[in-house]
């Protein structure tokens, strides 16, 4: 059967405070698998919503074919509710698989879900026969599920065709070549400077000279003025066709619009923290009051410096294991537990429950580290990004999930615990944040336990052992 492309044409989408893209035209063939990937806030929802029909684009025109049958599974979240994020997503995916469709929308379908869960959407996505799109910031996914990116990025939509490996690869060419272009313009700009100093000390010697042949009557005043004018209109030219090529090549560098890096100082290093073993585990239980133990003969020890990863199925425990090590009181331990005190112990989870909404950025790192002058705060601040007055001043109730979480990694760096505590981070955070998170996580210095179902994720940021949640037990993965 041949089935007929959507059709999107000059489709634009807009709020009264920005503007998300402009003029977008596209054809997607029966059996793409396209993903729209791009900054929070960028427009990524919106786009597949117009899809779907549930939104209508500020302007220009969507056609779906007569035999399109779009399913649409939403982003999902666990919060105030029994079941877990895998039984959430499988519950919503069958019914939407129920009636059929041969278009499938997913909008971050990853977020939630465990590593078993993970594996049997991949295996879905990778024989499903249709057309997939899908909103993600999962790199497995945009590696192996796909082989069209849309990158809304600077109010337009960019197509590639390729996986993201590809276009990572050819992104960070064409910045490199960019740069390299802009360097060489700075070279020539400052060469064409002391050249144009030159030609001003000897135009200004020209006008001497000119004064003086005119005081002595050699040269008429028409010519001496002539001269001046065409050596300062030379100079003036190279110099501003050399400004103009600058700023037009500063002007792609900057519609290219690669993460910025974050460079983090942290306020002890590893020498600070000594050779010592920070967590450790023996014959260890752990639950809740008038219930059995949810986990069993818990073995578990972590060094200075080390970082784990703890994996296992939704509902299986790690969030149990994690309050036992946080001396939570709503949990009920047994067995031999050493554990860092509180000071010491950082836990940064994706609600950021170390900030306050009713603070502003500057007044967070200020009451973080009240010694500091307000000089330092704000070179803190600049190394996260933190740059402009109104972003410095800016409320946290008004900040992006990804402003939040390089807030919340300034405040781990201006005081920065031996134990950092990590649970499932990189949940709905975009590509650049993510990032942004492993540039400073490679840099921090203590030990970290880390919960996350990303293998790329953790791969980056060093994980160097690996503890599963399974039946009621820790066990350690060789």
């Amino acid at each position: 059967m041949n089935h007929k492309p959507i059709q999107l044409k000059n489709v634009s989408l807009s709020f009264p405070h920005k503007i998300c893209f402009e003029a977008f035209n596209a054809q997607i063939p029966y059996g793409s698998r396209i993903a729209i990937m791009g900054r929070n806030g960028s427009g990524k929802s919106s786009l597949l919503n117009m899809i779907n029909g549930t939104l209508t684009p500020t302007s220009g025109e969507i056609k779906i074919p007569d035999d399109a049958h779009i399913g649409y599974v939403p982003q999902l979240f666990t919060e105030s509710t029994s079941l877990s994020g895998g039984q959430r997503f499988n519950a919503a995916l069958t019914k939407v698989l129920s009636r059929d469709p041969n278009v499938l929308l997913f909008d971050e379908p990853t977020n939630n879900l465990d590593a078993k869960n993970r594996a049997s959407l991949m295996r879905m996505l990778r024989s499903f026969p249709g057309t997939l799109i899908i909103v993600s910031h999962d790199v497995e996914l945009l590696r192996t599920c796909i082989d069209t990116l849309w990158h809304i990025d600077n109010d337009h939509i960019h197509i590639f065709s390729g996986n993201y490996d590809d276009y990572m690869r050819e992104r960070n060419i064409k910045r490199s070549s960019i740069e390299h272009e802009l360097s060489r313009l700075d070279r020539q700009k400052k060469d064409t400077h002391h050249a144009l100093m030159k030609e001003q000390a000897r135009a200004a010697k020209s006008r001497a000279t000119g004064e003086k042949y005119i005081e002595q009557r050699k040269w008429p005043k028409a010519a001496a003025k002539l001269k001046g004018a065409q050596a300062e209109h030379t100079a003036g030219s190279k110099k501003a066709e050399i400004g103009q090529k600058k700023e037009a090549l500063s002007e792609a560098l900057a519609n290219l619009r690669l993460p910025e890096i974050i460079l983090p100082t942290f306020s002890i290093t590893a020498a600070d923290i000594g050779n010592k073993t920070l967590v450790s585990i023996s014959e260890g239980t752990v639950g809740y009051q008038h219930e059995k133990p949810i986990l069993h003969d818990i073995s578990l020890s972590v060094t200075a410096g080390e970082r784990i990863a703890i994996m296992g199925d939704n509902g299986s425990g790690k969030s149990t294991l994690i309050k036992g090590i946080l001396n939570d009181p709503t949990v009920i331990k047994s067995g031999n537990w050493h554990v860092p005190k509180q000071s010491d112990i950082g836990y940064l989870d994706q609600h950021y429950g170390t900030l306050s909404a009713t603070q502003s950025v500057f007044e967070t790192i200020a009451e973080w580290v009240p010694t500091w002058s307000h000089a330092e705060i704000r070179r803190h601040l600049n190394d996260f990004l933190f740059r402009k007055n109104e972003e410095v001043n800016a409320l946290l109730a008004t900040l992006s999930g990804g402003e939040k979480v390089r807030l919340t990694l300034a405040q781990i760096a201006a005081k920065t615990p031996q134990l950092l505590i990590l649970d499932e981070i990189t949940n709905n955070l975009d590509l650049e944040t993510r990032e942004h998170v492993i540039q400073v996580l490679k840099e921090y210095p203590g030990s970290m336990i880390v919960i996350s179902h990303d293998e790329d994720f953790l791969d980056k940021i060093g994980i160097q052992s690996w503890y599963e949640v399974i039946n009621g037990t820790v066990q350690h993965q060789s």
